[in-house]
């Protein structure tokens, strides 16, 4: 038994944010039906690069473990078997803009008076309340103003971006930790209630101390590129071989450790790096010697030789060294799964690792409408002639 088996979830939206949410509930057991238009299905179908047949590889991830109906939602029939199938869910993830599920009479208050055990999960940019609620919220937006793209880059150039839809999947992790949430309470109580995930407070939430500094201090922290200022020595430094290698030796034991290795035991003792604020107040000039050091080496050697002194130290990773690496492989981090049409593709694992009930991936992502005919004759008892009926009419 997986930790989410027997719940049901009603996956409405489309692209990154609500659709993350759903992978990670199908991830750990839950049924989930993912509601696409007819005809061309969820645009994440087509994002993302593709193999050299030019079939996309981001759908099958981000799909995983899911079923797929079609329902023209434009069409009250479509919108009236929603509320059928709002019924007879636990969750109903959406992520339309603010005000579109009340446009076709499928608000939270309508849903929880067909359902008053349902839990609305609704990922937006903005909220669903407040002077910004009505605007569009894509995550490059939400995600400089919840504070990320100021900090994130050097100080010399503009604020730059990382290789992913961060705030996307950051809202998608809040959506999925409030549907938890709201189940134990569920458990407690018998009732549902919604759960506002946007995609900005999702950002603003792993924003450290940034509120608190400029609240107390006045200090807005500022990019600061590969270093945190005043943490040191911690940085990306050159090796010999071209490669960078990440150390992380800034506590004081890891640090005179750093030093032993590099043959410089009296840099501990040096009145400038002697503790952390001292290491901090010169850290220019601490990560120069470091490098200087570094430089002289291959980077595995220079992992290998700290990580035995117990000195933090690693590779900046791309996807062909995760395929390889064999920490990666002994906790099945990256597995395979069997795709019908790409044969078996290679992507992360179920995470984190429950010892007990552990989550797993059953299939790649689902041909358009593939079960539309099952979820509504097995959820909706409807009978094969309703459901042509349905198809003939567009609804479906």
């Amino acid at each position: 038994m997986k930790p989410l088996s027997g719940i049901r979830v009603l996956e409405m939206g489309q692209l990154i944010a609500g659709p993350f949410c759903g992978q990670l509930l199908a991830d750990f057991g839950a049924d989930v039906v993912k509601v696409e238009p007819p005809k061309t299905g969820d645009p994440m179908r087509q994002w993302g690069r593709a193999n050299d047949k030019g079939q996309p590889l981001w759908w099958p991830v981000i799909a995983r473990g899911k079923r797929s109906i079609t329902l023209n939602m434009r069409l009250p029939e479509a919108q009236q078997v929603v509320r059928e199938l709002a019924g007879e869910v636990d969750i109903l993830i959406e992520n339309f803009r603010v005000g579109r599920m009340e446009e076709w009479g499928l608000g939270y208050d309508a849903l929880k008076a067909i359902n008053p055990r349902l839990i609305m999960v609704r990922v937006t940019g903005f909220g669903q309340t407040g002077p910004y609620a009505d605007r569009a919220g894509f995550a490059s937006v939400c995600e400089a103003m919840g504070g990320m793209r100021y900090i994130a880059g050097y100080p010399d150039r503009p604020p730059v971006r990382a290789g992913i839809s961060i705030g996307d999947t950051l809202a998608g992790q809040s959506g999925f930790q409030g549907a938890l949430l709201a189940l134990h309470h569920r458990d407690r109580t018998g009732e549902g209630q919604m759960v506002d995930a946007s995609i900005f407070e999702s950002v603003l939430s792993v924003m450290e101390a940034v509120v608190s500094e400029y609240d107390g201090g006045g200090h807005i922290r500022e990019r600061s590129g590969s270093i945190l200022p005043g943490i040191a020595p911690s940085n990306a430094y050159p090796a010999k071989d071209g490669k960078m290698v990440i150390i992380g030796a800034n506590g004081d034991s890891l640090y005179r450790r750093l030093c032993e290795v590099m043959g410089q035991p009296e840099l501990a003792t040096d009145p400038r790096f002697v503790n952390h604020r001292a290491r901090g107040d010169n850290q220019t000039e601490l990560d120069a010697l470091v490098g200087e050091w570094t430089i002289q080496h291959d980077a595995g050697e220079i992992v290998d030789l700290l990580s035995d002194a117990g000195v933090p130290a690693g590779l900046t990773y791309t996807a062909a060294d995760m395929m390889t690496d064999p920490h990666f492989a002994a906790r099945q981090s990256i597995t395979r799964v069997e795709d019908p049409e790409l044969g078996p593709i290679a992507m992360q694992n179920v995470f984190p690792k429950l010892s007990a009930t552990p989550g797993a991936i059953e299939k790649t992502g689902p041909k358009l409408g593939e079960h539309t005919d099952d979820v509504l004759s097995g959820w909706l008892n409807y009978d094969a002639e309703r459901i042509a009926a349905l198809r003939s009419a567009g609804v479906v």
